[in-house]
């Protein structure tokens, strides 16, 4: 028998989301002219809340925005290992911490799943001792990273789909695996429905009153 625990980044590991935090942070290095154009990575936020734009389409537009269209590979490495160094350091939950270290204890392999780009989430993971990062890709051509997500954003169903995927290329049936999922909001309920101890974590009101309605684990770790 297989057993995993899978976590999720923004809110659930880390006190905050970090793609915005990466892009300003990055952008303020790299290229500080690019600073300007936060209002217009601001409209395009709007847009995404008033459902005119996609989770996904909004990611790839604050990308080419704050990045650009395209970005070395090398640079982009240097950038998440700087980000990466930063959030580990501050912006990680002790109870985080001390619950990874408890699950690899016991035996499971430690899995990130989120929605987060995988070029910088990666480098949070590593830090953090994680095994395997499944996470948004981006396309990249000829030693450089496009603002162009490769395949599907990893949230709401998309990441279920892309954890079974990843089981099913590791050759494990789902019969055969053990999983626990930490979540912190209710776009991942068909991760949490899927496996088979969900645990809710820091959860926003919407999630924390749907683990209680189907009997999830309900934790608030500290900081």
């Amino acid at each position: 028998m297989h057993h995993f625990a899978v976590y999720d980044m923004d809110k659930t590991i880390t006190y905050a989301p970090t793609w915005t935090s990466f892009l300003v942070r990055t952008a303020a290095v790299e290229a500080p002219w690019r600073l300007a154009l936060l209002p217009v990575a601001a409209g395009a936020t709007l847009g995404y809340v008033f459902g005119l734009l996609s989770r996904a389409r909004l990611k790839e537009i604050t990308h080419a925005l704050l990045l650009g269209r395209a970005i070395p590979e090398a640079t982009v490495a240097r950038a998440a290992a700087r980000f990466a160094d930063r959030i580990v350091e501050s912006g990680i939950y002790s109870g985080a911490i001390t619950q990874i270290a408890e699950d690899r204890a016991a035996g499971n392999r430690i899995v990130m799943a989120t929605a987060s780009y995988g070029f910088y989430a990666a480098a949070i993971a590593e830090r953090l001792g994680f095994e395997t990062v499944i996470a948004t890709g981006v396309v990249r051509e000829h030693g450089m990273i496009r603002a162009q997500i490769a395949g599907e954003n990893c949230y709401g169903r998309a990441k279920l789909a892309m954890l079974e995927a990843w089981m099913a290329g590791q050759g494990i049936a789902r019969g055969d695996a053990v999983v626990r999922f930490y979540s912190d909001h209710v776009s991942d309920e068909p991760s949490l429905e899927w496996a088979d101890v969900a645990i809710a974590v820091n959860p926003h009101t919407q999630l924390r009153a749907m683990a209680w309605s189907r009997g999830w684990r309900v934790e608030d770790w500290p900081k």
